[in-house]
């Protein structure tokens, strides 16, 4: 599995992603510092996101043009683009370029999002769910070192706040180019070019393994989305001190990531639709802990439940895309999952702030539990009938 291609995608994933954890930091930030009204202040991740959602197909499609290294080194060249041009808006005091800059941004992340499909093209057949979860496994390197590289960096170019960790950014950008560019990957023979829309449901329609797939992906994205981004408010809320939020939500990276490791030899030995089905199934027990109290351990019991439920269920849904997939379908269909990827995320997100606004922490775990019990048996039917009906 330690091919040359596969080592460098892992290292290339740690440099680019770690400016991931960054930019959670930094959006908000920056937008309340720049915004000319208060209630702009989100206006540069949320811009950031919406460009993700627009481009990830097109990405895709270029990659499948013009190979994994070209669009991989158009993403670094984004995020160094994206990094500079943030760090010129806060010394010009332009809210508009900032924006725009996260605009950019948002591009180069949705490029490093397609290394986990990379990773597993760059390893023989057997090894594929393995080089999947590694990568997406290397992500935990990455969410560690993008916080710490903030602080270090976010007052270099003193007095003018976060400059310095948006060039920080922009370094990581060509850093990260280095290893992309002696990747040495074939494009993928692209047949379904034109009419894009069209050939999707087309291909999607006559692959319920696909459209299973993709559905038990975005579900468990949505579902960790979902009771992840209250879960600051909710602590402090409940009378608990910043560092103690702060430590939950690490250990729920920590969950998210660390079963990389292992998760794909799970797949291997029991395969991708039953690993997707248990991290469904932890996700549902999450949400009936959090549920179940608003106790310190409530509240870690529920985020690490969430962090490896979301990575057996995220990680066999991408498994087993690829393996519904072949090479001629994978850059289209690819780029339309995670267009519903980021969909679902933005969704999750939008109604996790009105549920919990409205019903509170213990109100918004007590909805989503039925919620996703109820969408993941109405999926899993769906899949097995239409895999009875395919047969047939």
């Amino acid at each position: 599995m330690l091919t040359r291609n596969f080592l460098l995608i892992l290292l290339a994933n740690i440099v680019l992603g770690s400016a991931m954890p960054m930019l959670i930091i930094l959006g908000g930030l920056a937008g309340g510092w720049l915004a000319p009204h208060v209630w702009l202040a989100t206006a540069p991740p949320s811009t950031q996101m919406l460009v993700g959602i627009i481009v990830a197909t097109p990405v895709s499609l270029f990659m499948g043009r013009f190979g994994r290294r070209a669009g991989f080194l158009l993403g670094a060249a984004m995020l160094v683009f994206g990094g500079v041009f943030a760090a010129l808006a806060l010394v010009l005091q332009s809210f508009v370029l900032l924006c725009l800059a996260h605009a950019a941004l948002g591009a180069a992340l949705i490029s490093v999002n397609y290394f986990r499909f990379a990773a597993s093209e760059a390893v023989p057949a057997e090894h594929r769910a393995q080089a999947i979860s590694f990568t997406l496994a290397s992500g935990l390197v990455a969410a560690l070192l993008g916080p710490q590289l903030f602080n270090e960096a976010k007052d270099a170019l003193a007095p003018i706040p976060l400059a310095g960790a948006y060039l920080a950014i922009a370094m990581l950008g060509v850093l990260g180019a280095l290893p992309v560019w002696w990747l040495r990957m074939p494009a993928s023979p692209l047949k379904v070019a034109h009419r894009r829309a069209e050939s999707a449901v087309r291909i999607l329609s006559r692959n319920p393994r696909a459209v299973g797939a993709i559905g038990l992906a975005a579900l468990s994205q949505a579902m960790m989305v979902l009771l992840m981004t209250p879960t600051p408010l909710a602590m402090i809320g409940c009378g608990f001190a910043e560092g103690q939020a702060a430590d939950v939500i690490r250990w729920h990276v920590v969950a998210m990531f660390a079963p990389g490791f292992f998760t794909g030899f799970l797949i291997r030995r029991f395969g991708g639709t039953r690993i997707a089905v248990l991290g469904l199934v932890l996700l549902f027990a999450s949400a009936l802990t959090a549920w179940s109290g608003i106790g310190l351990l409530e509240f870690y019991g529920a985020l690490v439940l969430l962090g490896v439920g979301w990575n057996f269920g995220f990680i066999g849904g991408t498994h087993l895309l690829q393996a519904a997939l072949s090479d001629e379908e994978r850059p289209l269909v690819q780029g339309v999952n995670d267009t519903l990827l980021a969909v679902s995320s933005s969704g999750a997100s939008l109604l996790s702030g009105v549920l919990f606004a409205g019903i509170g922490w213990t109100g918004l775990a007590a909805v989503s539990a039925p919620v996703l019990a109820l969408l993941a048996l109405i999926l899993l039917l769906r899949l097995r009938r239409r895999e009875t009906v395919a047969r047939a």
